[in-house]
């Protein structure tokens, strides 16, 4: 049996990038699992990682979910508490006061798409490969978060049809509804990381606010699920704190000047 990780993070210039790498399909088991959950708490600690990127390895697949064989073997109680951790690993990523990106470069079906839909941003390497939660066709729901966060994606009455359906979509589909914020044209999976990484340097110092970005992460993550005056509040709070941030006054002052502002993510 190999020994090699089966998610692995690299922190190159103000990027985190979690690789999921399980050969052929990236699909995740509890092991796998707890390895993400690991790369996330470690980005997240990490003061140099200001922005994270979660993709597969591989040329054909993102991740076509959880591995069946695993399941198979599983008693429903084991099942239900692998169920648990997942989404316990995705809500780290979605609380991580760090914009987090998922770039996927194939297939992305049933939890491969869970995992991507609890990313804050999803593009995609344009191609003919499919994107979907078709959990109906083994007589089963999209447990990993489908359910609730393909609706607060999509709205109810698209979300419900995509689900109850099967219905699988192409990368350019997906990106017409809303599902994808970008679609990059690439000759290979080298290529498309490197429009990534061209496409995340926005939010990473110097030319991105990277604070900022945290911050109104957790106000949307957060304030949506709160009555709007406590919502308000909480926008308030973040905001203060970064009135009192060395980015702000750089912003502020760099706006004044009339130059572009040079940033520190603190």
């Amino acid at each position: 049996m190999s020994d090699a990780p089966l998610a692995r993070l690299e922190v190159s210039e103000g990027i985190a990038t979690i690789t999921l790498d399980n050969p052929k399909a990236n699909c995740y088991s509890y092991a796998m699992m707890r390895e993400i959950d690991d790369c996330v708490l470690r980005a997240r600690m990490d003061a140099s990682a200001h922005v994270i990127v979660l993709t597969g390895a591989g040329e054909k697949f993102f991740c076509a979910g959880a591995d069946i064989n695993m399941l198979g073997t599983m008693d429903p109680t084991e099942k239900y508490y692998f169920c648990l951790h997942a989404n316990e690993t995705l809500q780290r990523l979605e609380q991580t006061p760090k914009l987090v990106i998922c770039a996927i470069n194939g297939h992305c079906v049933g939890g491969g798409l869970e995992v991507a839909l609890a990313c804050d941003l999803r593009v995609s390497r344009a191609g003919n490969f499919k994107i979907g939660l078709p959990e109906v066709k083994l007589g089963v729901l999209p447990g990993t978060g489908g359910t609730q966060r393909l609706i607060r994606q999509l709205g109810r009455a698209r979300a419900l049809e995509l689900m109850v359906t099967g219905e699988l979509l192409t990368p350019a589909s997906a990106h017409a509804e809303g599902l994808l914020s970008a679609v990059f044209e690439a000759d290979d999976a080298a290529g498309f990381q490197a429009l990534v990484r061209e496409h995340v340097a926005q939010f990473v110092p110097p030319a991105g606010a990277s604070l900022a970005v945290g911050m109104i992460k957790r106000a949307v993550q957060t304030g949506a699920e709160l009555p709007l005056a406590e919502a308000l509040s909480l926008e308030r709070e973040l905001q203060q704190r970064l009135f009192m941030s060395a980015d702000a006054k750089e912003g502020i002052a760099a706006n004044r000047e009339k130059r572009a502002p040079v940033f520190k993510g603190a």
